[in-house]
């Protein structure tokens, strides 16, 4: 409990004590950073996808900013040869701007990204732009690509309609809890229905042979998804384990000393402050590692 109250009062404490914690969780701040944390994970057995931290764009030229830092970190990952991929927020690509506009945009990272034989990632965000989010897919895949997929989120009770209308498409789905405070309404709260909604999402994934990026953190979840596995007989290439960076490294070596392929989300750039407080939030223990730093500085 202790721990949840110092988390959710992390806006007031200084930026400066936040990063002394926060660091483990973002690459750094430049590209530079980012493609040398790819390079240590390629050595250690696991791939990656890539982020340049902002969401929420609010003008056309930030959008147009965001675009080209996409563009650079793919031609990076590509000189570099690193097993990695790109992510992205739709929202930092103007989403809430303008959808023909944020389009132009996600294409132009789509086709650099086919070009260097990579793949795409779209980010999914909070509730308002799910329905939007899954339609720019839907634009991209009509348009003939297929180096892109989706992310789905357990909390969310539109889930399943969502994976099923997917499976037309053969989507790739990355299947994951879900961050963002919604609504009960919409959104399942309890941390078992959570689970359990997980649970029956990766199965469907399955029983739909669409590829499934296993998403989590939760040794019940990651258990769990072990199992099916075995009992499924799931083919190697029809799924990998996903992690931050940062979190659960021991549960992260663990998994790829079984075999299985797991693929680190790396983000890094200047926005690191907002990303870093939801990370903590999810993650209470941190934040407890915040408030000794505040009073030690380290």
């Amino acid at each position: 409990m202790f721990n949840e109250i110092v988390a959710w009062s992390l806006p007031f404490v200084p930026k400066a004590i936040v990063r002394i914690v926060a660091q483990r969780y973002i690459a750094g701040e430049t590209l530079q950073d980012a493609i040398a944390t790819v390079g240590n994970l390629n050595r250690n057995r696991a791939s990656a996808t890539v982020d340049v931290l902002g969401e929420f764009v609010e003008s056309r030229q930030q959008a147009e900013h965001e675009t080209r830092s996409g563009l650079a970190v793919l031609d990076a990952i590509a000189h570099n040869n690193l097993h990695a991929g790109l992510s992205v927020k739709l929202t930092s690509l103007g989403l809430g701007i303008d959808e023909d506009f944020c389009y132009r945009n996600l294409r132009s990272l789509t086709e650099r990204a086919r070009d260097h034989k990579r793949f795409i990632r779209i980010d999914m965000e909070n509730s308002p732009y799910t329905t939007a989010t899954l339609q720019q897919y839907r634009r991209l895949r009509d348009d003939g690509f297929d180096n892109v997929g989706v992310v789905i989120q357990a909390y969310m009770r539109r889930s399943e309609d969502d994976i099923r209308a997917l499976a037309e498409l053969g989507a790739s789905v990355r299947l994951c809890k879900g961050i963002y405070d919604e609504s009960p309404e919409i959104a399942f709260k309890e941390r078992d229905e959570i689970r359990d909604n997980f649970m029956r999402l990766l199965r469907l994934l399955f029983e739909l042979d669409m590829f499934a990026g296993i998403a989590t953190h939760d040794k019940v979840l990651l258990d769990g998804a072990r199992q099916l596995i075995e009992e499924t007989k799931r083919p190697a290439d029809r799924y990998e384990f996903q992690m931050l960076l940062g979190v659960c490294e021991n549960l992260r070596s663990e998994i790829i000393a079984q075999g299985f392929k797991m693929r680190v989300y790396v983000p890094f750039g200047s926005d690191w402050y907002g990303y870093s407080l939801r990370r903590l939030r999810e993650n209470p223990q941190m934040a407890g590692h915040v408030l000794r730093a505040f009073f030690t500085g380290k």
